[in-house]
């Protein structure tokens, strides 16, 4: 769970990614994609070309983070259904939804995986 101040923004790449890249190939990414500065505290997401994986690079008070979800079935929301190019801004309330799996853009769970609780052998 990502607790974040109101006053951080989340910008979505609309691009797919090759997710090998790591620290400094997407800030990278940050400066030519969105314009932005990678140091200034934004969060900055990007997703696989399959959109199974998602990367999350923000600058921490003393370092770059990286956050990596993989799922195990199923997809995440698509950025061309979130942003336009122009406003690749989400709100992060919609950036939940896509973490859960809805599509802010029509509010419709996405499918995913569903691990079957253990049962015991006693």
């Amino acid at each position: 769970m990502l607790n974040l101040p109101p006053s951080t923004k989340i910008f979505l790449c609309s691009e797919s990614v090759d997710m090998r890249k790591s620290f400094d190939a997407l800030s990278g990414l940050i400066e030519t994609h969105f314009g932005q500065n990678p140091l200034c505290g934004h969060l900055f997401v990007f997703f696989s070309k399959q959109r199974d994986r998602m990367k999350i690079l923000f600058w921490d008070i003393d370092g770059f983070v990286l956050y990596y979800k993989r799922l195990e079935g199923g997809t995440f929301s698509w950025a061309e259904d979130l942003v336009s190019e122009k406003t690749p801004e989400i709100l992060a309330s919609d950036f939940a939804l896509v973490l859960a799996g809805i599509n802010p853009a029509d509010g419709k769970r996405q499918k995913r995986y569903k691990r079957l609780p253990e049962t015991s052998l006693v």
